[in-house]
């Protein structure tokens, strides 16, 4: 089993292993994460290896496991590759509050109970017991699921021409990945699909920032269809206001502009689609926040990135 985790979480994560000794005790399980690499071990070979063959991939989640770019485009798009092929089984563990319900694994059943983080729970042994359980629960129906498909490939096999017996039940590498392209309209698609999810992001955050926070006020107002503007008030005045916006005059990319009234040529800040052999994804230009024009951003990790500007002086 993969433990796919922020170091930020590494307190909550031994505590989660030592709830988990008595699966390792009777050999359900072993357990594997970054901290038993060796010195001398090249450290992404190593978690390589283990995200892709472990058969069951425990996803740490907190808000520091969503940012993290490593964890989230990296180990977390390989484990739901691989839970999406049926060659493991993903189980996302909510250690601390966070948006995680539109990410990729946001349709699976998180674990506490109703995904209510472990942090939150009175007492976090009786949360990572509930995790604990389902572990159990996920290596008996990989058990079994392993059992049917080798029967299965041991019937299969019989009925096949003796050259192709051995492709069907021989072992295998799970490393089947190929390079992907993207089209422009798929670029597109990706830039108009992200400013919507934008809009619902920051839609929703100044709700939530309005009911937490007496005396705030947050006001979401679609202009069009390629525009928005959120503001924010403390006892009625003024405290922050954005518009971002897409497309237009400026062509291609996503926009942040301070204030409510675009002229159409100035920004604070741009968001441009990317891709590599892989994955669609967004930059930052990096006016607001330096150093990060490196980072490849997932529709959330661009939200948020917009989000902190707005957020960020009144805090």
């Amino acid at each position: 089993m993969f433990f796919s985790y922020c170091h930020a979480d590494e307190a909550l994560r031994d505590q989660l292993e030592k709830q988990l000794a008595m699966l390792k005790r009777q050999g359900v399980i072993e357990t594997w994460h970054d901290r038993r690499i060796s010195a001398g071990q090249e450290i992404d070979a190593a978690i390589d290896d283990h995200i892709n063959s472990d058969e069951i991939i425990l996803l740490l989640v907190s808000p520091d496991f969503i940012a993290s770019d490593y964890c989230y485009n990296i180990e977390m798009a390989r484990a739901m590759e691989r839970h999406n092929a049926k060659d493991a089984i993903v189980i996302p563990v909510i250690l601390r509050p966070c948006d995680w319900h539109h990410a990729p694994f946001g349709k699976l059943l998180g674990t506490p109970q109703d995904g209510k983080p472990v942090t939150l729970w009175p007492d976090r042994d009786e949360a990572f017991l509930q995790v604990a359980k389902e572990v159990r629960k996920a290596a008996d129906r990989w058990r079994k699921q392993s059992r049917a498909l080798s029967q299965t490939e041991r019937s299969d096999a019989t009925a096949l021409p003796p050259t192709q017996q051995a492709v069907a039940a021989g072992p295998r590498s799970s490393n089947l990945r190929v390079a992907k392209t993207f089209t422009q309209l798929d670029k597109d698609r990706f830039q108009i699909e992200t400013f919507e999810y934008i809009a619902r992001y920051f839609e929703n955050s100044l709700k939530e920032l309005q009911a937490r926070n007496p005396g705030y006020e947050g006001v979401f107002r679609r202009i069009d269809a390629n525009r928005f503007v959120a503001a924010i008030y403390k006892d009625g005045e003024d405290a922050a206001k954005a518009t971002v916006f897409t497309g237009g005059q400026m062509g291609s990319g996503i926009y942040y502009s301070q204030g409510d009234s675009f002229s159409g040529n100035s920004y604070n800040e741009a968001l441009s689609v990317q891709a590599d052999d892989q994955a669609l994804f967004l930059t930052s230009l990096g006016m607001s926040f330096r150093g990060r024009q490196e980072q490849k951003l997932s529709q959330e990790g661009a939200a948020e990135t917009l989000w902190e500007i707005v957020i960020g002086p009144l805090q």
